[in-house]
């Protein structure tokens, strides 16, 4: 049983030394035909050549698995030959041996600088030189191995990149579709003035900034940032500005409908209230969101206002005064049970109302250094005079200043109001 297994596997390495081809390359044609003789005894496709022009002209026309060279010969010698083969271009790797009769160390390393693999001292023995190209097959067969995998990675780059490409393209348009999400910058109401920033910091983004016309005396303005960042965030803003939509009073949800059919709007805290519940209810996602929420009277200047783990909204007043408002709140999405308050503010003619995203105050320089709320009022009290739009485009100016370059870490949101006054 065991011989028969043996036979089997004589038989097998016979037939993978025969889909070997080895070139012999020697000067002498008696070692030329010893050589051949136990070669094709092992099992492999034989080629001769009597020189190392001969056997340069032969490998540039095909590929040999083993080469087997002497090393002195005139003309060109085994290892100039050797050098000439490994510089042969879009070739597969062969194992070259070197037949010599040197044995010096200096010798040998030279050979092995010259890129070959092995050495058979002359006069060759049979036994040796079996062994010896056993060793040339495994290394022949890693070799191939490498190379499969090698194909097999770079295939899979190919694709990968590809994937990247269409989900980058995929992105980008995303991102275009998500700059409609707010649909207007810059409304001029008469009594006040709105504009809102919306910058994020890859492809797309999980703030949400814009407003709405309540009643005509009336407007509400919502700063939303939701957790994490990609896809999944920027299909929640998605979701969530439809719920905060002016042009569907129907599907907002800070407005109810009236007995008499029209709408009228919630408190702050009620739509803050109403958004968590339908987190939990709806949509069972594992995001939440911070929010700021104000109702606006353009007549009285009143502002009602809800904080949902929001960054605190910001007062400035026409003397350049500067007031963080609120005490901070439960995100929504996070408790169900979270209970949200309701504050007041009043405006004056002049003053301002900035519902601001943390990726503003949490803006890092080089150092790891936080803008702050600190910068925040700074900035705001310098730049007092600026209306909104300029006032804006300054504030990512500083901020990039700060940082030390555009890319922000985080997105870049915020809605200003200027309080005009009836």
């Amino acid at each position: 049983m065991i011989q028969d297994v043996g036979a089997v596997r004589v038989e097998a390495s016979a037939q993978d030394a025969a889909m070997r081809k080895v070139l012999i390359v020697d000067d002498s044609r008696a070692q030329r035909r010893v050589l051949s003789l136990a070669l094709r005894r092992f099992g492999y496709h034989v080629c001769e050549a009597e020189s190392g022009h001969e056997a340069l002209a032969l490998c540039q026309a095909q590929a040999f698995d083993i080469v087997l060279s002497d090393w002195m010969m005139p003309g060109m010698t085994g290892l100039e030959f050797c050098r000439a083969f490994r510089a042969l271009p879009n070739k597969p790797y062969g194992y070259f041996i070197l037949l010599t009769s040197k044995s010096e160390k200096a010798e040998v390393a030279n050979g092995l600088d010259g890129g070959a693999d092995d050495f058979l001292s002359k006069p060759v023995s049979t036994d040796e030189l079996g062994a010896r190209l056993r060793a040339g097959e495994r290394i022949l067969g890693m070799q191939a191995e490498l190379v499969q995998k090698n194909a097999l990675i770079g295939d899979t780059l190919a694709e990968l990149r590809l994937v990247y490409e269409t989900l980058d393209r995929d992105l980008i348009e995303a991102r275009k579709l998500q700059d409609t999400l707010v649909r207007e910058r810059h409304r001029d109401f008469g009594a006040a003035e709105v504009t809102a920033l919306l910058r994020p910091s890859g492809r797309v983004g999980g703030d949400l900034v814009g407003f709405f016309e309540i009643a005509p005396s009336r407007i509400g303005l919502y700063a939303v940032d939701v957790s994490g960042h990609g896809v999944a965030s920027a299909m929640m803003t998605a979701r969530l500005a439809g719920h905060l939509s002016a042009a569907s009073p129907s599907h907002n949800i800070a407005m109810k409908r009236r007995a008499d059919g029209g709408y009228a709007a919630l408190r702050p805290a009620e739509v803050a209230q109403r958004l968590n519940q339908m987190m939990f209810d709806v949509l069972q996602v594992d995001h939440y969101f911070t929010m700021a929420y104000a109702d606006v009277d353009l007549k009285t200047g009143r502002v009602c206002l809800v904080q949902a783990g929001h960054p605190h909204p910001v007062h400035l007043s026409k003397e350049g005064k500067v007031t963080f408002l609120g005490e901070g709140g439960m995100p929504i999405g996070l408790i169900e049970s979270a209970v949200y308050e309701t504050f007041d503010l009043y405006l004056s003619p002049g003053d301002r109302l900035f519902l601001v995203s943390d990726g503003v105050t949490e803006c890092p320089n080089k150092a790891g250094d936080e803008f702050g709320e600190e910068g925040l009022q700074a900035f705001l009290q310098e730049n007092a005079p600026m209306k909104n739009e300029p006032l804006l485009e300054a504030l990512i100016w500083r901020l990039a200043n700060h940082c030390g370059h555009e890319n922000f870490p985080d997105d870049i949101s915020g809605v200003l109001l200027r309080f005009n006054g009836a």
